[in-house]
């Protein structure tokens, strides 16, 4: 049907081609496909004095102090406003569109037709694409929709179908460059796997420095030892790749091995869940085995979260690895009412400028929403240095932050080379072995929130008052990773800072253990309490020498206090717990 009605561009909407991608043809204009519009929140959620007190990136409230939203309160407060849902619904209706979902709480409404119908609703430019070796539909430009629905509609998200992020999981056989060790072939692996004997305790190796287990860790970083994540829930979000029929393939962990490692620890089996989470095309799984690197971020962060809380239950949450897909998983765990997940591990990211303006807004909607919950997001920053761009060919010569770390409501983890026995730290510093390196630096699309006003957060490059990323650190290096037991039962030590969101995401659940016993709300948006921390605070071990320069970029180097590299340093579990009243 024509729209004979004036049309306007969805802000931040425009997309650009892969550089590797090569046009093989025209889509089929009669396949059915589906698409999500992510709507406004309703007029009437403006901050108000619970919503205030945990989404602002203003408020320095201690956990007792603040009121955070039900999620059964949620769609009333904070969700989209119903006539605009009937708004966007009268208008795919005029365009032959069927509604398949439309969420309140999620502020989300996805539409199924045809590619023909779709993009005479939307005017996409659609093309099929070759990107390595798999086949895509892939948009470039804006996105229009009627005047009368600019101000409703923030991004409309599933005509490109191209993956959205990466893990950031650094294999030690990686980092070392070695070439030798023995592979999982015969299971279907594209990792190298490493061998070595699967003893308990730190091990040293070849690389230098000594591995942990992921509990030696926590003893290192002086966590609560009488917490153990009772009656909290870890969600951990994780990405499936996907073949040509949407069907996921690879990503995943295997129960029995999960049992055997947990067993080997000394430490209670974790309750373990695995929640497939409907998007765009095609609903994700846990399908472990055809890709060692998906498979080993899952494994690490199941592992490293349930090590140290072995007593919270933790729930996966499986999407397609899509930007569609992406946000999907974030907001079901977001809006679990089941297992209600306290706080929230994401070790998936991408560099911020290969997304579009119009993901970055309806992703961090999404963690303004957790702020509003009181759950934290604890994002890894990357490990790619200060160019978090992994590729050669895809490299600038400029520095980036990785997304979604870079936003201001997420808990952004950097990551250090640790050495150290027993309940010491003998020396710690930024990591970066030449081949990987923490993430850092500072956002070009988010603004310096005014936690970080007096943090001496640098201008960007190009001169942006943004976002300073990392807020925190913990140990990354490969060469002094974490022992880990793979899909498979083969064992490996792994590092980056995939391990530090789950590392910290299972000091939270220790914490909001501690608050709920006392009767107090959960740690929520904790940055603003870290930032207001004195600069004495014995709660973080202040990271002071190396850089994160891999690229020879010239950014960016350690410094006492805040810095791009490694934020404000590792954690002293016991401190900071008494710090937020734990």
């Amino acid at each position: 049907m024509a729209d004979s009605r004036k049309r306007v561009v969805v802000p931040g909407s425009e997309k650009k081609a892969l550089p590797n991608a090569k046009i093989v043809g025209k889509l089929d204009p009669n396949e059915r496909i589906e698409i999500t519009v992510v709507i406004r929140p309703r007029s009437d959620a403006a901050p108000n004095g619970r919503v205030a007190a945990s989404a602002s990136d203003t408020s320095r409230q201690l956990p007792e102090q603040r009121q955070y939203l039900s999620r059964e309160s949620f769609a009333a407060e904070r969700g989209a406003d119903p006539k605009d849902v009937v708004q966007v619904e009268a208008f795919a209706k005029e365009h032959n569109l069927t509604v398949v979902e439309a969420s309140l709480q999620k502020r989300a409404i996805r539409l199924a037709g045809t590619i023909r119908d779709l993009t005479a609703a939307f005017e996409p430019n659609l093309k099929k694409s070759r990107v390595g070796s798999r086949i895509v539909r892939m948009r470039t430009g804006g996105i229009s929709v009627p005047t009368d629905l600019k101000d409703v509609v923030v991004a409309v998200m599933g005509f490109d179908d191209r993956p959205a992020a990466r893990p950031h999981v650094r294999f030690l056989s990686e980092s070392s460059g070695n070439t030798g060790r023995k592979t999982a072939a015969s299971k279907g692996s594209k990792k190298p796997r490493a061998t070595k004997p699967e003893k308990k305790g730190a091990k040293p190796h070849a690389g230098g420095g000594s591995s942990f287990d992921p509990p030696e860790v926590a003893r290192l970083y002086d966590f609560p030892p009488n917490l153990q994540g009772e009656g909290q829930c870890i969600g951990i979000i994780e990405l499936n790749d996907f073949d040509q029929d949407h069907n996921p393939t690879g990503t995943g962990f295997s129960l029995s091995d999960l049992k055997t490692y947990f067993a080997s620890l000394g430490v209670p089996v974790p309750n373990v869940n695995a929640i497939g989470v409907s998007s765009n095309d095609g609903t994700g799984a846990n399908v472990p085995g055809t890709d060692a690197n998906a498979d080993g971020e899952v494994m690490l962060d199941i592992e490293v979260a349930g090590a140290v809380a072995p007593k919270a239950n933790i729930a996966v949450y499986f999407a397609l690895n899509t930007d569609d897909g992406f946000l999907a998983a974030l907001n079901t765990a977001l809006h679990d009412n089941v297992r209600k997940p306290s706080v929230i591990s994401i070790s998936w990211g991408s560099s911020e400028d290969a997304n579009t303006q119009q993901a970055l807004t309806a992703f961090n909607q999404a963690l303004q929403d957790a702020a509003a919950l009181g759950v934290t997001v604890c994002c890894s920053a990357g490990d790619d240095g200060s160019s978090d761009i992994r590729k050669p060919a895809d490299r600038d010569g400029a520095p980036h932050v990785d997304f979604p770390a870079s936003s201001p409501f997420a808990l952004a983890c950097g990551g250090t080379r640790l050495v150290g026995s027993g309940a010491s730290i003998a020396d710690e510093t930024v990591w970066n072995d030449g081949r990987g390196a923490t993430g850092g630096g500072v956002s070009n699309h988010f603004p310096r929130p005014a936690y970080q006003s007096t943090s001496g957060v640098p201008k960007s490059p190009t001169g942006n008052v943004g976002r300073g990323v990392p807020d925190v650190a913990g140990d990354a290096d490969p060469h002094t990773g974490y022992n880990v037991r793979l899909v498979g039962g083969d064992p490996d030590i792994i590092g980056g800072t995939s391990a530090v969101a789950p590392l910290w995401a299972g000091l939270i659940a220790l914490m909001n253990e501690g608050l709920s016993k006392q009767g107090k709300p959960p740690v929520g948006l904790i940055n603003p309490i870290l930032y207001q921390l004195p600069a004495a605070s014995s709660s973080f071990h202040d990271i002071v020498n190396g850089n994160n320069d891999l690229e020879g970029l010239g950014k960016y180097a350690a410094r006492p206090s805040w810095d791009p590299c490694t934020g404000l340093g590792s954690p002293d579990g016991k401190a900071l717990a008494a710090a937020i009243g734990v």
